[in-house]
């Protein structure tokens, strides 16, 4: 493996094998062959971030690498009309690796064409956000053994959020027996991300109608920031929330979980079920990444 730009980049037994390092990394976060060691990696964030780039830095760190880079344009030199190019290349002279998030669709597969070193996408625009969807699937594996066969229903902003691309692409590399998509007619998921796909999926409007089938409810927040409008953004935001009703008509061993950051897309009672994962999901991130770093640099 080199570049990370999309899910497709990852095939089912690397998949497994990445499962199989992140049960390791788990248990010993304090990686003994520091495979890292001597390297230096740029985190490369012009978009804002919690999760993703704590989780990437403590990977890096663990695995024995150095960590240069910044968590917001406005302290880059792009802040003085630098262009993208320009700042992967400097990237490239100073680091072994670049761990990419950008505003833009297509962003990091632009880096990945102009770096010599490896290039990972964390993120870019309403495109993908790849990483992401290797820690959903891991968290849904480590509850049920397996992908194959489980029903699941994603459910909010499914035409701008870069997770549900993700998650989708990688669900190809399984047999997944249905996935419902649950969205207001604005946010309905993009034709060109559906026509891809390998397994069934039907669109719908009420979770309720579907709920009580459903093994795995993804959640992703209405996203005010990819609007060009925000009058379209007034109508539509609230439109789904998962509501302690909703949840207790799931089946008895089905699971619940949310990218985060959260807004009011999951009501707070929920938090206290059994079928809440969304924070476990959250604390694999370090241990997958770490394995995703193994697999680019350890092999």
């Amino acid at each position: 493996m080199k570049h990370i730009i999309s899910a497709y980049n990852f095939s089912r037994d690397e998949l497994e094998d990445i499962f199989a390092l992140t049960d390791k990394y788990s248990k010993n976060l304090n990686d003994t062959r520091k495979i890292l060691s001597g390297k230096t990696i740029s985190i490369a964030f012009f978009e804002p971030s919690t999760r993703t780039y704590l989780s990437f830095q403590k990977a890096i760190i663990n695995l024995g690498g150095d960590v240069i880079g910044f968590s917001g344009e406005e302290s880059t030199s792009v802040a003085k009309g630098e262009n993208l190019a320009d700042t992967i290349r400097m990237l490239n002279n100073y680091s072994d690796g670049i761990v990419m998030r950008h505003k833009y669709d297509g962003a990091s597969r632009f880096a990945s064409e102009i770096s010599d070193i490896p290039v990972i996408n964390a993120g870019d625009g309403k495109h993908e956000h790849p990483t992401q969807a290797v820690i959903d699937i891991y968290t849904i594996n480590k509850h049920f053994n397996t992908i194959d066969g489980l029903v699941f229903a994603l459910l909010g902003d499914l035409k701008y959020a870069r997770t549900v691309n993700s998650l989708l692409r990688i669900l190809t590399r399984f047999r997944p027996k249905l996935v419902y998509l649950i969205s207001p007619q604005l946010l309905r998921a993009r034709k060109e991300i559906l026509d891809e796909l390998n397994y069934p999926v039907k669109e719908v409007e009420n979770p309720f109608e579907v709920i009580n089938e459903v093994d795995v409810l993804y959640v992703t927040r209405i996203q005010k920031e990819r609007f060009v409008d925000e009058m379209e953004y007034e109508k539509i935001k609230g439109s789904y929330i998962v509501s302690l009703d909703l949840a207790n008509k799931m089946k008895k061993d089905s699971i619940i979980l949310h990218p985060l950051p959260r807004v009011n897309e999951i009501d707070r009672k929920v938090d206290k079920t059994t079928k809440a994962k969304y924070f476990e999901q959250a604390s694999y991130g370090v241990p997958v990444r770490m394995s995703i770093l193994t697999k680019i640099y350890g092999e």
